[in-house]
């Protein structure tokens, strides 16, 4: 049975466990993963503050320094999944030229 994700976001999936969060599919060649490293509240909510960013390839067959294409920090979950959605369409656009 086919896993489907209960959120998505700009039609690509977006799977979150505590402070990791999983954009894309894991049957693309890559997908993005994000890391919460500090949060900050604002109006009584907690809202991502420091998120760190990495553009993943998903081919297992690599060791896991190999799989990071690229990597940055960002302020704010909005910021951090802007350019990292650039990275990963160009990324996939790459792989299926």
């Amino acid at each position: 049975m086919e896993y489907t994700p209960k959120m998505t976001y700009k039609g690509k999936p977006f799977v979150r466990s505590g402070n990791e969060i999983y954009y894309g599919s894991m049957s693309d060649a890559y997908v993005l993963y994000l890391q919460i490293l500090t949060t900050k509240k604002e109006n009584g909510e907690e809202l991502a503050d420091k998120v760190h960013l990495i553009l993943l390839s998903t081919d297992t067959s690599k060791p896991l320094p190999e799989r990071i294409m690229r990597q940055t920090t960002k302020v704010g979950l909005y910021n951090a999944l802007d350019i990292g959605g650039i990275w990963l369409g160009k990324a996939l656009a790459d792989a299926q030229a």
